[in-house]
């Protein structure tokens, strides 16, 4: 089954929490601390896989978690990093942020192995805190939150040559004689429901090719299966253009092409204005005196299109289009379009930066509360009783920006501060 689109949770690994412990051993009656750090936690890694064209693996399941670090321990051991995470996609995938839209990463070109997301940091143990003047520190670094995010996945294929046109035209016919790709061939609309790619080998080199399920008008608004499957011809430096010559429909191939780069310009104007060649396919069934080519030529060579008479079925100038293309290849740049990163994680959730909240109380009037996960554990592995402790307390306050934004709020001294069931009155 063929799926092009899913959208996941992703959760990075929670860093372990540094451990508070000290020396205990036969002889050494005032051991120093010996707390061990916590471990990293798990980053979410992508990373291609040639083997796969479809996100299907992504839609049957919806949130990806990494491994959250350990806790230190006694004896100075540090605590056993998360294992990472790592999905793999299909080239051309494309991921970005469910909610803006934006581009975090686009697995493509030369890069086959990126970190979305990093899992947080491990704590520290009290062993480092241990100073001249505090010799047996009672606190530890609490490890950093796991962070979540939810992302959309977006593939876009990656082809050379993209096969355009309106349904049952012989798209897919023509895949299958220049290829070894067995698309369904069917006489009847939207017979292939999803994109197609095939390798075309010629003599001296060869390019990859991709039939895209028929297009309609309207198709740029989301009409038929419209932005369904556009989005596949984004890469693609080169377009075939195939139309049915014998218009066996009663359709006019000159009024066709029109409506189709029509759709191809509302969607992305950079895509009306790639590379594109006619193949005016099903000559073999033009009704004797007829010369739909010619009407062709008369309306689109003065625009530089070239227009090749082929029978998808006999293969009649089909190789004459081929070498065709693939000389036109040759004069285009060899780089892939790859997307640009619109989106940061790491800006998003700001590093290092502690999360919490800072609010006014509104029943108690000079009340400010203070909450946040990291900040309760901290309270938990601090000994606010000793004067070295509560100082620690005070610098960990201050340099998560915990402190400036309390001055934000408009606090004065005097003023109590709460949290987590202890309170304190704020002097600067």
């Amino acid at each position: 089954m063929f799926a092009d689109r899913a959208r996941i949770i992703l959760r990075s690994g929670k860093g372990g929490d540094g451990h508070v412990s000290f020396r205990r051993e036969l002889y050494v009656p005032d051991g120093g601390p010996d707390g061990g750090d916590g471990g990293r936690g798990g980053d979410i890694i992508f990373e291609v896989d040639e083997g796969l064209n479809t996100l299907i693996d992504f839609r049957h399941r919806r949130k990806f978690s990494a491994k959250d670090g350990q806790p230190g321990g006694k004896r100075r051991c540090h605590g056993a990093d998360g294992a990472d995470l790592v999905l793999r996609v299909p080239p051309g995938t494309v991921i970005k942020e469910a909610q803006s839209g934006q581009v975090i990463a686009d697995m493509s070109g030369d890069n086959k192995r990126q970190v979305i997301l990093k899992g947080g940091r491990g704590g520290n143990g009290n062993m480092h805190y241990a100073t001249s003047t505090m010799q047996a520190p009672k606190y530890a670094q609490p490890g950093q939150e796991a962070r979540e995010l939810e992302v959309f996945l977006e593939l876009k294929m990656i082809a050379d040559v993209g096969l355009i046109g309106f349904p049952n035209v012989g798209k897919s016919t023509f895949l299958s004689r220049v290829t070894n790709a067995n698309p369904k061939i069917a006489n009847y609309h939207f017979t292939t429901l999803s994109p197609n790619l095939g390798v075309v080998d010629l003599e001296g080199g060869g390019f990859v090719l991709a039939d895209i399920p028929g297009l309609i008008e309207g198709a740029a608004q989301g009409a038929g299966l419209g932005h369904e499957f556009l989005r596949h011809i984004e890469r693609t430096k080169v377009m075939i253009h195939i139309v049915d010559a014998a218009s066996v429909e009663g359709r006019d191939p000159v009024e066709d092409i029109r409506k189709i780069n029509r759709e191809l310009r509302a969607y992305d104007e950079s895509l009306a204005a790639r590379p594109q060649v006619i193949a005016a396919n099903k000559m073999d069934a033009v009704v004797h005196g007829e010369d739909p080519v010619k009407r062709l030529r008369e309306a689109f060579e003065p625009e530089g299109i070239r227009i090749f008479p082929i029978s998808a079925v006999s293969g009649e100038g089909v190789k004459e289009l081929l070498y065709y293309v693939k000389e036109l290849l040759s004069q285009l740049p060899e780089e892939t379009l790859v997307f640009a990163q619109e989106y940061n994680p790491e800006e998003h959730f700001g590093g290092e930066t502690l999360p919490f909240t800072v609010s006014k109380s509104e029943e108690e009037e000079g009340t400010y509360l203070i909450e946040g996960p990291r900040i309760e554990k901290m309270l938990g592995y601090t000994n606010l009783e000793s004067e070295k402790g509560f100082q620690f307390f005070q610098k960990f306050l201050k340099d998560n920006g915990i402190l400036d934004e309390l001055e934000a709020l408009g606090i004065q001294e005097g003023d109590t501060v709460k949290l987590y069931g202890l309170q304190f009155e704020y002097y600067k």
